[in-house]
């Protein structure tokens, strides 16, 4: 399949990063980083030029490719780095490994729903991001045989962040979570500064569907 991404998508893609840069994102390598990443590929269909609105947009199995601001703010709070090696909890359509993978993280991201993990591993290196390493499985569970990992981030709510994630963050790395109830969460950085110790710092209210264990 031929995948197009013109002067009209790129324009459009310009017009996001200023309405993100408006809400308050300052980070320039993640305004960076959502310039080059080209939306429209990762929904099906007729390309419609909503996907640019700095919005959620459905995609299948009830999921969503997040809010652009979102994606940013997350990724800004989480710090990356070139290099680093980062666990993604929830991939989606893909667009959030691939912001990452812009910033020059190694990506490991884990999937539950089979459908959604078959149709993101084979696109991502269709569209250019072929570096980025997809796992079809729990992710409560994270991705042991991998870790630890520099940072960690959970695209999902949780009411308890799961033990596992905690023990496979290097020390010094940072974990961006939403943790909260069904309705709205709290943004979280958790970094650990010791084998055995964690500190956590809480930012801003957002909206996540839950992180549901198993496959």
């Amino acid at each position: 399949m031929e995948y197009i991404d013109n002067y009209r998508h790129k324009g459009l893609r310009r017009e996001l990063v200023e309405a993100v840069r408006d809400k308050g994102i300052e980070d320039q390598e993640v305004l960076d980083a959502l310039n080059h990443v080209p939306r429209h590929l990762f929904v099906d269909n007729v390309f419609d030029r909503r996907i640019y609105d700095d919005t959620a947009f459905p995609i299948e199995k009830g999921q969503t490719i997040s809010q652009p601001f979102t994606v940013a703010y997350q990724t800004h709070l989480l710090q990356v780095e070139k290099g680093h090696k980062v666990l993604e909890i929830g991939t989606g359509s893909g667009y959030q490994a691939a912001v990452l993978a812009e910033m020059g993280a190694r990506v490991f991201t884990v999937e539950r729903q089979k459908r959604l993990y078959q149709k993101t591993k084979e696109l991502l290196p269709e569209i250019g991001y072929s570096t980025i390493k997809c796992f079809y499985g729990d992710g409560y569970k994270g991705l042991p045989a991998f870790s630890p990992f520099n940072r960690i981030i959970v695209t999902a709510a949780v009411y308890d962040v799961p033990g596992a994630l905690f023990q496979q963050l290097k020390v010094g790395g940072q974990m961006v979570v939403p943790i909260g109830g069904d309705f709205s969460q709290k943004m979280a950085r958790i970094t650990r500064v010791a084998d055995d110790d964690f500190d956590q710092e809480t930012f801003e209210e957002f909206r996540f569907v839950p992180m549901l264990s198993g496959k």
